[in-house]
């Protein structure tokens, strides 16, 4: 049985109760540590008022390292697709002598 565990989170001084998968729970904890640091640094280094703002910006800085991990990635893979391709060429020509 997969059972599910009942959690609750701390975001910007507000609880947020969850049901989530044991497994998910270390990543969730984690995650919602480094917002609350995120939070704070924003806070003291921006004249913000609004914690909306705060976390908008904390959801786009999130996104965007997302989003660059991603790309990347995508180019990590196309770089070592040329890589196969060279070595399939080379032992292709090889073969064929």
């Amino acid at each position: 049985m997969n059972e599910k565990l009942k959690i609750k989170l701390s975001i910007a001084d507000r609880v947020y109760p969850l049901t989530v998968d044991p497994s998910q729970e270390e990543g969730l904890r984690s995650a919602s540590k480094k917002i609350d640091v995120m939070i704070k640094q924003f806070e003291q280094n921006y004249a913000v008022r609004d914690k909306q703002d705060v976390l908008a910006m904390c959801a786009l800085q999130f996104a965007s390292q997302l989003e660059q991990k991603q790309i990347e990635k995508t180019e990590d893979n196309q770089e070592s697709l040329e890589r196969l391709k060279k070595i399939n060429d080379l032992l292709a020509n090889y073969l064929e002598k």
